[in-house]
C-alpha cells in the first residue's frame, strides 16, 4: 500500500510516497503552479506513483499541506466580504489596538480593512459581558438584515456580535437564517471560529475566515476533482496550523486554521525524525524558495501559540509557534539608493525564478549567489532534471556587483552573508527572545535551501550542532505522513480560580471534553489512540496576557484546584522572573485539545559502511567559495545516496542529492547515522 504526502511551497511542490510493504520512500519534486496549486499536486502524485511503479488504486492515504489560504490573505485576493456587527460597533476593525509597530515611521501604512464600509451592517441586538441579553434579537431584524445582504453582492459574511463568546445564540440564529435565505454565501460566526473575549482579535479572525473561505472552498473542490481524476480511491487530509490533520470538510468550514499549513508539517516531520535520532531539543530551520520558517522544539514538543499575526492581521487560532521571514533561495538582491545591499523579502518565486534556472528570471537571487560561489551545483539541479545556467547567474549577480563597486564573487558572498544574517535573527527570535539559549539546541536544517546555509546561520548564533534529514527538500511532505489528527476547542471562562467557581469550571470542562471526543469520533476514526487534554489560559487580575497551564480532564476538587494555582505561580516565576502567591488567579479561557494518534511508519535504516565513504560516493571536486578567511577551496562533492551509516568526513565538503545540497564548511565534520541523517558539528573554531 502507498501513503502519500504533498506539500505545496511558493517555488516547488514536494511529494513523498511511502510503500508500506517494502518500507521504501519515493520522492518527487516539481515547480508549483501558483494559479492553481491542485495541478502540481495531481501531477506530483502521478509522478511519484510512476517512480514507485505503483497504481493509483494502491494509495490508502493522502496528506496535503497548502498555502492557498496564506496566499489569498497576503495577496488580498479573497472574497467580497460583508460584516454583521452589534449596533455601534462599526469601527472595531479600524480602531484595532492602537499599537504602533513602526513608532518613528510617519509614513507607515496599516493593512487595509478587509470589509468595505458599505458592507458593514448594524444589527439591533446586544449582550452584556455576563452573556445576558440587553437588546433582544427579533425575527424581524434578522429578516431585514438578510434582505440587505441579499442585494449587497457579498460572496461571504462574518457575524461578529458583542460578547457572543458568552452566549452564541444570537449569532447562531442569524447564521441559520442566512443559510436558508442565501445558501451560496459563505458564513462565519465569531462564536464558532474564535469563541474568545477581546473583540478586535475575535472580529479579525472571523472576517479573515470569511475573506479566504470561498477561495479555499473552491480549491478544495478542484483538488478533490483532480485527485479523483488521477484514480485515487481516497480523498486528501489537510494539515492545519496546529500540526494536526483534518478532513477537507472541516477545513472548508474553518480555512483560517490552515494559514500555517505547510510550515507546521515541516515542524512535525522534523520533531519526528530528530526524536528517532535521540534529539528532543532542537530549532527547526526550513529555508525554501520564498521564505524561511523557524520553530523551537523543547523535549520533543513544538512551541505553540494562541494568536499569530499574518500580513498585519491578528488571528486567534492555535498553531505551532513558527516564525517566518521573507528570506529564501528566490529572495531578490538589490542595491538601494544609498548604496546598501538588500536581500528579500521580494522573491522571484517559481516563475520566473532565479536567473540560474533559465525560466526567464534576470534579477539576482540568493540561489544565483550560491551558484556563482560554487556552493550549489553550477550545471544542474533536481538530480540533473533541471539545467543550471551559471552564466545567467553571473550576469544577474554582476548587477549587484556594479552597484556595490565589487567583483561578482564578492557581491555573491555579500548576498549570502546578508541572507544568513536575516535568518540568524529569526533563530534568535524563537530562542534568545524566548529565554532559551540556542547553544543548547540542535539546528535541524531542511527545505531546498536550508542545508546550504545552515552551518553559517548556526555559527552566527553560537550553535555547534546540525542535523540534516535524509530528504531535507521534502521533509514537509514527510511530516504529512506522520501527522496526527488534532483540533482545539475553546470556551471563554473569565472567572477566578477559587472553590466557589468549581461547579461552573467542572461543567465547562466536561462540555469541552465531550466536544473533543465527538470530533475525534468523526475525524479520527482510524487513529490508534484518542486523547483529550484540557488547558487553561490563566493570569493575575488586570494582566493583559495569559500563561497556558494544564487542567485535569476529570472533575476538579478543592485540592486539585490548589495544585493548578500553585502550578500557575511556578510557571509565572519561570516566564517573568517573579510570582505573587498572594494574588488571586483568573482563568480566562478553557481549552480542550483532541488528539488522535495515528500509527507512524517505520523509517528505513541505512546500510552500515566503513568510517570513510567509499570512492564511488565521490562525484568529483570543484572550487567552492567559503567566504572571508577561506576564499575558494577545492572541495569534494559527495553523493548523498551513496553514503552509508557510520561514514564520516571533515569539511570542506559538499553533499548533493535530488532535493537539496548540504554545505559542510571548513572546521566542521559530518557523520551519517543509522537513519541516514547527517549529523554535523564544529570540530575547530577558525
Amino acid at each position: 500500500m502507498i501513503r502519500i504526502g504533498v506539500d505545496v511551497g511558493g517555488t516547488f511542490t514536494d511529494v513523498t510516497a511511502l510503500d508500506t510493504g517494502s518500507g521504501r520512500f519515493h520522492i518527487f519534486k516539481l515547480p508549483s503552479t501558483g494559479h492553481d496549486q491542485s495541478i502540481a499536486v495531481a501531477d506530483g502524485i502521478r509522478g511519484v506513483l510512476g517512480d514507485a511503479g505503483r497504481a493509483p488504486q494502491d494509495v490508502t492515504y493522502l496528506g496535503h499541506g497548502t498555502t492557498v489560504a496564506t496566499n489569498a490573505l497576503l495577496e488580498l485576493k479573497g472574497a467580497t466580504t460583508a460584516l454583521l456587527v452589534t449596533g455601534g460597533l462599526h469601527d472595531v476593525l479600524e480602531i484595532a489596538r492602537q499599537r504602533r509597530p513602526h513608532l518613528y515611521d510617519l509614513f507607515a501604512d496599516k493593512p487595509p480593512v478587509l470589509v468595505p464600509r458599505d458592507l458593514t451592517f448594524s444589527v439591533a441586538e446586544r449582550l452584556a459581558a455576563s452573556g445576558e441579553a440587553v437588546v433582544e434579537l427579533t425575527d424581524a431584524e434578522i429578516e431585514r438584515v438578510a434582505a440587505e445582504l441579499a442585494g449587497s453582492g457579498a460572496e461571504s459574511v462574518a457575524i461578529c456580535f458583542l460578547h457572543s463568546y458568552r452566549d452564541p445564540a444570537h449569532e447562531t440564529r442569524v447564521e441559520e437564517a442566512l443559510a436558508r435565505r442565501l445558501p451560496d454565501v459563505f458564513v462565519s460566526r465569531s462564536s464558532r471560529v474564535a469563541p474568545e473575549f477581546r473583540e478586535y482579535e475575535r472580529f479579525s479572525t472571523a472576517v479573515i475566515n470569511s475573506f479566504i473561505g470561498p477561495v479555499v472552498s473552491r480549491y478544495i473542490r478542484r483538488l478533490g476533482e483532480r485527485v479523483a481524476e488521477a484514480g485515487l480511491p481516497v480523498g486528501p487530509r489537510v494539515i492545519q496550523s496546529n500540526g494536526g490533520l483534518a478532513s477537507t470538510d472541516a477545513v472548508a468550514e474553518r480555512p483560517v486554521t490552515t494559514l500555517l499549513s505547510g510550515p507546521s508539517a515541516g515542524v512535525v516531520g522534523a520533531s519526528y525524525l530528530a526524536g528517532l535520532a535521540g534529539i528532543g531539543d532542537l530549532i527547526t530551520f526550513d529555508m525554501g524558495g520564498t521564505s524561511t520558517d523557524v520553530c523551537l522544539i523543547r523535549g520533543g514538543r513544538p512551541a505553540s501559540a494562541n494568536e499569530r499575526g499574518l500580513g498585519g492581521y491578528p488571528i486567534r487560532v492555535p498553531s505551532v509557534d513558527v516564525h517566518t521571514i521573507g528570506a529564501g533561495g528566490g529572495s531578490i538582491a538589490s542595491v538601494d539608493d544609498a548604496g546598501g545591499l538588500r536581500v528579500g523579502p521580494e522573491s522571484a518565486g517559481a516563475r520566473p525564478g532565479p536567473a540560474a534556472y533559465g525560466l526567464g528570471g534576470t534579477r539576482p537571487t540568493a540561489t544565483d549567489a550560491n551558484v556563482v560561489r560554487g556552493r550549489q551545483n553550477p550545471e544542474s539541479a533536481l538530480g540533473g532534471a533541471m539545467p543550471i545556467d551559471r552564466a545567467a547567474a553571473e550576469r544577474a549577480v554582476a548587477t549587484v556587483a556594479e552597484g556595490l563597486g565589487t567583483g561578482v564573487v564578492e557581491a555573491a558572498r555579500g548576498i549570502g552573508r546578508l541572507a544568513n544574517s536575516h535568518m540568524a535573527r529569526a533563530v534568535r527570535k524563537v530562542s534568545v527572545e524566548a529565554g532559551e539559549d540556542p547553544r543548547e539546541y540542535v539546528l535541524i536544517a531542511y527545505g531546498g535551501a536550508g542545508p546550504l546555509h545552515a552551518a553559517e546561520v548556526a555559527a552566527e548564533v553560537g550553535m555547534t550542532r546540525l542535523l540534516v534529514p535524509p530528504n531535507p527538500g521534502t521533509l514537509c511532505a514527510l511530516g504529512l505522513l506522520v501527522s496526527d489528527a488534532r483540533s482545539e476547542f475553546t470556551r471563554s471562562f473569565l472567572r477566578r480560580a477559587e472553590p466557589e467557581t468549581l461547579p461552573a469550571l467542572n461543567e465547562a470542562v466536561a462540555g469541552l471534553v465531550a466536544e473533543g471526543r465527538d470530533w475525534l469520533a468523526g475525524e479520527a476514526r482510524t487513529a490508534q489512540r484518542h486523547e483529550v487534554t484540557v488547558l487553561a489560559d490563566a493570569r493575575y487580575p488586570r494582566q493583559n496576557f495569559e500563561l497556558r497551564i494544564p487542567l485535569p480532564s476529570a472533575e476538579l476538587d478543592a485540592s486539585a484546584l490548589a495544585s493548578v494555582i500553585a502550578d500557575f505561580h511556578a510557571r509565572h516565576e519561570k516566564a517573568y522572573g517573579f510570582a505573587n502567591p498572594d494574588s488571586p488567579v483568573q482563568l480566562v479561557n478553557l481549552r480542550a485539545i483532541a488528539h488522535g494518534e495515528v500509527a507512524k511508519p517505520a523509517m528505513p535504516r541505512v546500510a552500515a559502511g566503513p568510517a570513510e565513504p567509499k570512492p564511488h560516493a565521490l562525484l568529483g571536486r570543484r572550487d567552492v567559495d567559503f567566504g572571508d578567511g577561506h576564499g575558494a577551496l577545492p572541495t569534494p562533492v559527495l553523493d548523498r545516496a551513496a553514503l552509508k551509516a557510520g561514514n564520516a568526513f571533515a569539511g570542506p565538503a559538499i553533499v548533493e542529492q535530488l532535493d537539496s545540497t548540504t554545505v559542510v564548511p571548513p572546521g566542521w565534520s559530518a557523520a551519517v547515522d543509522e537513519f541516514g541523517n547527517l549529523l554535523i558539528e564544529v570540530v575547530a573554531h577558525d
